[in-house]
């Protein structure tokens, strides 16, 4: 049994504006790593400004902290979206799509290694504070939160499209991918255990690896039909 797929033709057209996108994410994440790295003033104080509020805010309201410790640590955490990959992974692989299967697996392992990459090159310090509400190891640019978040969406996304999913189911999906995305960012920043940058950068960078990835199957699929065909 093998996945629906639709024609190759039409999701080389989506691809293409769709790989604009991803550049243009993948430009400006460039330049944010670069401003984070200079340790731009602008941008540095805004950090600052942005995280001192917030964290003002979380030590006031403990309850609401506990909440978002339980959606970063349970319902965002990058775990929780790598099991889901993990399943949409065996699912393709059950159904005979096994190309794809093997592309959306590598994606995300790529993704895993370059954030941790990135990580240890930026080897941006966390956010100190003398009443922490919540902690975190390791450097803090990007967010794998973030991060992990923008890939696993933007790959579910896509096979749920690739399945000829229904208007109403689309729309849902597309909604819960936005709030967790979101959702997760705002989470981490809340906590105080990331720069607001940090959270940015994860997405811009998630949000190009996706759609590289997209388009980067699309155009091999296409082509191999091409040659079929030949």
């Amino acid at each position: 049994m093998r996945l629906p797929l639709l024609s190759p033709v039409g999701r080389v057209r989506v691809a293409s504006p769709l790989s604009r996108a991803g550049a243009v994410c993948a430009v400006l994440g460039g330049a944010v790593t670069a401003l984070v790295v200079a340790r731009w003033r602008p941008l540095t104080g805004l950090d600052r400004e942005v995280a001192v509020a917030l964290h003002r805010r979380a030590v006031a309201e403990p309850g609401f902290v506990h909440v978002n410790r339980l959606l970063t640590d349970w319902l965002w955490d990058p775990w929780t979206f790598r099991a889901l990959i993990a399943v949409a992974v065996v699912a393709l692989w059950w159904r005979g799509a096994r190309p794809l299967a093997v592309w959306v697996a590598a994606t995300a392992l790529f993704s895993a290694l370059l954030q941790q990459g990135v990580k240890a090159a930026v080897g941006r310090e966390r956010p100190r504070w003398a009443d922490p509400v919540d902690s975190a190891s390791y450097a803090a640019y990007p967010s794998g939160h973030a991060m992990t978040a923008m890939v696993s969406c933007g790959l579910l996304l896509w096979l749920l499209h690739r399945s000829g999913a229904g208007p109403r189911l689309w729309r849902v999906a597309v909604g819960a991918a936005a709030v967790s995305v979101l959702g997760v960012g705002l989470t981490r920043l809340y906590l105080g255990v990331h720069w607001p940058s940090d959270v940015l950068g994860g997405w811009l960078l998630g949000a190009a690896l996706a759609a590289f990835a997209v388009c980067g199957f699309e155009r091999w699929q296409a082509a191999s039909a091409e040659r079929r065909s030949a």
